[in-house]
C-alpha cells in the first residue's frame, strides 16, 4: 500500500506545534504569505526546529513570482539556513519564457549538497507543466508540489492524473486550493501526498493554525 502524507504550511513555532499535534507528517516553513511564501529567517528556522521533530522543508524564494530575485542572494540564504539547521528545502524558478530556469536551480542546489527538496508550484505556472515534470525530476528533487493549473486543483485534475502516473520519477505532492472532497478522487488516480495551508487556518493567515483542522485532514488522507 502506498503511504499517504500530509504536509502543512507553518509560519512559526506555534504553527509547528499545532500541526504536529494534529497529525501532520511534514511541514513547509515559509514567511510572508502575502507574497505566496518567501524564505524564513535563520532565527525562525531555529525556533521551528526546536519546537517539533517533524521533517521541515524550508522555502528558498526571495521575490513574488517565479523568477529569482538574486541567485547569489539565494545561495547566501541557503547557506545561512543550512547553518541554522535546515536539512530539507523547497525551491523552483522559471525563465521569462516559462521554461524551468535550470541554471538558477542548479546554482542554488549547489549550496544544498544533496539535501532533499521539493520543486514548488512554479511547475503549474510553467509553459508546459508535463514537460517541466521531467526537467525538474532530472534536477534531483524528490517531490513536486502541483495543482495541475495556476488556478488550483479543481482546474488541474486532468494534469494531476497524468502526473500521478509518472511518480516513478518523483513523488507528486498535491496542493493549491485543495478541497477535502478532492482527496478521494486524487487518491484513486494514484496521488498520495497532500499539501494544505489556508484549509487548516479557519481564521485566515493572520489567525492561528488549527490542530483540529489538521487532524481532520490527517484522517482524510
Amino acid at each position: 500500500m502506498v503511504q499517504t502524507m500530509l504536509e502543512v504550511i507553518a509560519l512559526d513555532a506555534a504553527d509547528a506545534v499545532a500541526a504536529q499535534a494534529g497529525g501532520a507528517h511534514r511541514l513547509e516553513l515559509v514567511t510572508d504569505m502575502a507574497a505566496d511564501g518567501l524564505s524564513p529567517s535563520p532565527a525562525l528556522v531555529r525556533s521551528v526546529l526546536a519546537a517539533t521533530d517533524l521533517p521541515v522543508r524550508v522555502m528558498l524564494r526571495d521575490a513574488p513570482g517565479f523568477a529569482p530575485g538574486s541567485v547569489d542572494g539565494l545561495r547566501r540564504e541557503a547557506a545561512a539556513l543550512r547553518e541554522a539547521g535546515a536539512t530539507e528545502f523547497v525551491l523552483g524558478f522559471l525563465r521569462p519564457d516559462g521554461r524551468v530556469d535550470e541554471d538558477a536551480c542548479r546554482a542554488v542546489l549547489a549550496e544544498l549538497d544533496g539535501c532533499r527538496w521539493t520543486f514548488h508550484r512554479a511547475l503549474d505556472h510553467s509553459a508546459d507543466p508535463e514537460a517541466a515534470w521531467g526537467v525538474v525530476a532530472a534536477l534531483g528533487c524528490d517531490a513536486v508540489l502541483a495543482a495541475g493549473s495556476p488556478h488550483g486543483v479543481a482546474d488541474g485534475f486532468a494534469v494531476l492524473e497524468r502526473l500521478a502516473a509518472r511518480q516513478d520519477e518523483v513523488a507528486l505532492l498535491v496542493g493549491g486550493g485543495l478541497q477535502a472532497g478532492q482527496v478521494a478522487p486524487l487518491k484513486a488516480v494514484g496521488a498520495a501526498g497532500f499539501h494544505v495551508g489556508s484549509a487548516v487556518r479557519p481564521g485566515g493567515w493572520d489567525a492561528p493554525l488549527s490542530a483540529d483542522a489538521v487532524r481532520t485532514w490527517a484522517d482524510l488522507v
